[in-house]
């Protein structure tokens, strides 16, 4: 039943993205579309008022400014908007404002994509923090992940050109094109499972076994909970994210939930392959993603299924601590891989109960850097960047100048492959290191030793890759891990992103070299396995100690 389960949710998101994956493609190479009749003239509207040119383009260094400028206005917006909203509107519970610290770290998390939350948001934050800070950013947060690609792609196709398109056309397209008609789609969908989408205060009611008084939050839920799974942003409206009931009512809003997490993500391969004019170049890394992402979720649903406690004389099918029985072993272990693939972060189950070694893979496809399908746009750019690692080290061992889509890699290229690929894995060790030293570590957290161990992990393995789900056992709202926390994700995100932008700026400047017998074939099944041991090694190389320390110390110790 759980494999049929896995085949359904696989078959529908290969079935699903690839013409979604078509139309953003159309929406990138500014092709007319079914929508455009009724959004150009919006379109036309916004440049109007933002003062800009559509047809105007930007070399690296203007389109890189404009992503810092503009992410560095919404983040002082959304820690003021925290800060302020005991005297704000649209706050019915009366919530005061949030610490200085607390207010960095959310705002860092929500702009950078990354959505960690160090709050319950039922009891932390107003309706009008919610849906205008914290929503706004999932949109724009993720339409700058997939701008920056499609700044990428351009450094690709583009022949000695000095500019790479507009960040602000892009951005605008992204949003008006495509998120939000399926945001707008999705809620829909989401309210008719019984998610919540209301602005009236909270509700008290008697318990029926007891009589005793309870307190139901509510709030404009559904909107923000479909550009949060779609965006790859991840931030729960409640603080039991989609394992509470009025976030993930049904079966059938798992399953949907569970489809966006990825949608996007894969789509965007397909993109790639139409805008290179190869679909076989989309179709090879869309496979090397596929490839890995079953393997995780194969490893997670065993673990979860066969290596669970056991108890003389009860019948228990799975571990079921910390999962909802509507959802069980199969699609806990489905979403936990495919939350921390997709660099959403939101969850449906306690990871901090999962089994050693299903805890473990989550972990370690974060570790990553969020590339298995990966963020909206991030994780396609980041996976580039492990393809022309790729194929620079191809092009060492048999002696050749490395080319790619007919682009020769250079030394500046690798430069820039390194700061995308390394800097998410020196963060989180870093991270990691810094909070262990501190003697007040161990009050943060539910365990203690091994498994202790792997929550600190996995909480800076979840900011520096801009993921943003936790284990649940470390308490994260302290000064320390605020502060340093919000850093660690603003760098882990705007490094390696204007580093994308720098490497496109650059391939778009060089000429197009002719394929010769000498160049390697970046579409078959040997650079596709190449691909993925590369990817292996630098995440094993790199994580393995860490992990050995954590996840693997605690399944041999439990057992």
């Amino acid at each position: 039943m759980i494999i049929l389960q896995d085949i359904i949710y696989l078959v529908l998101l290969v079935g699903l993205s690839i013409p979604l994956g078509i139309y953003m493609y159309k929406v990138l190479a500014g092709q007319k579309v079914f929508l455009s009749r009724a959004l150009a003239p919006i379109e036309n509207k916004i440049y109007k008022i933002m003062g800009v040119r559509s047809s105007e383009g930007m070399g690296a260094k203007k389109y890189a400014l404009s992503v810092l400028v503009f992410s560095a206005i919404g983040l002082v917006f959304v820690w003021l908007v925290q800060i302020l909203q005991g005297l704000l509107p649209f706050n019915p519970a009366g919530i005061e404002g949030t610490s200085w610290h607390l207010a960095f770290n959310t705002a860092a998390s929500f702009v950078s994509n990354t959505n960690w939350q160090a709050y319950s948001g039922e009891t932390g934050l107003s309706y009008l923090t919610q849906f205008l800070g914290l929503t706004v950013q999932n949109f724009v947060s993720a339409a700058t992940g997939i701008a920056v690609l499609f700044a990428l792609i351009r450094g690709f196709i583009l022949k000695q050109k000095e500019e790479i398109g507009n960040f602000w056309v892009d951005l605008t397209k992204i949003i008006l094109y495509i998120l939000l008609p399926l945001s707008f789609v999705t809620a829909l969908l989401l309210v008719s499972q019984g998610i919540v989408q209301t602005f009236a205060p909270y509700k008290e009611v008697a318990m029926l076994e007891s009589g005793a008084a309870q307190t139901i939050p509510l709030g404009p839920a559904a909107s923000q909970i479909a550009i949060k799974q779609l965006g790859t942003n991840g931030g729960g409206f409640f603080g039991l994210n989609s394992a509470f009931p009025l976030e993930n009512a049904t079966s059938f809003s798992n399953l949907i939930e569970c489809l966006l997490l990825l949608l996007i993500p894969a789509a965007l391969c397909i993109t790639f392959g139409k805008a290179v004019k190869d679909s076989r170049e989309g179709r090879a890394i869309y496979l090397a993603m596929m490839i890995l992402f079953i393997a995780c979720v194969g490893v997670t649903t065993v673990s979860e299924q066969y290596m669970g406690p056991s108890f003389e004389g009860v019948a228990v099918s799975g571990s079921m601590e910390g999962k909802e029985v509507v959802h069980g072993v199969g699609a806990s272990a489905l979403w936990a891989a495919a939350t921390t693939a997709a660099s959403n972060g939101s969850v449906n189950a306690m990871h901090d109960s999962f089994t050693p070694l299903g805890g473990m893979v989550p972990m370690f496809l974060m570790q990553l850097g969020e590339i298995v399908f990966g963020g909206a746009g991030s994780g396609l750019y980041g996976m580039l960047a492990f393809v022309l690692l790729t194929v620079f080290i191809a092009g060492l061992m048999v002696g050749r100048t490395p080319e790619y889509l007919g682009k020769k890699v250079e030394p500046y290229d690798m430069r820039m492959v390194c700061l995308i690929v390394l800097a998410p894995l020196m963060f989180t060790l870093l991270g990691t290191a810094a909070a262990v030293l501190i003697p007040d570590a161990g009050s943060w957290l539910t365990n203690s030793g091994a498994h202790g161990f792997s929550e600190i992990l996995y909480g800076f393995s979840s900011m520096a890759n801009n993921n943003g789900s936790a284990f649940a056992g470390f308490h994260a709202n302290t000064v320390f891990t605020n502060v340093a926390g919000g850093i660690i994700m603003l760098l882990t995100r705007f490094i390696p992103m204007t580093a994308v932008i720098f490497l496109a700026g650059n391939m778009a400047k060089k000429k197009a070299v002719a394929v010769s017998e000498g160049t390697l074939l970046t579409t078959n099944a040997m650079f596709v396995g190449l691909l993925i041991g590369i990817i292996l090694i630098v995440g094993a190389l790199s994580s393995l100690p860490a992990l050995a320390l954590g996840p693997i110390a605690d399944y041999f110790t439990m057992r």
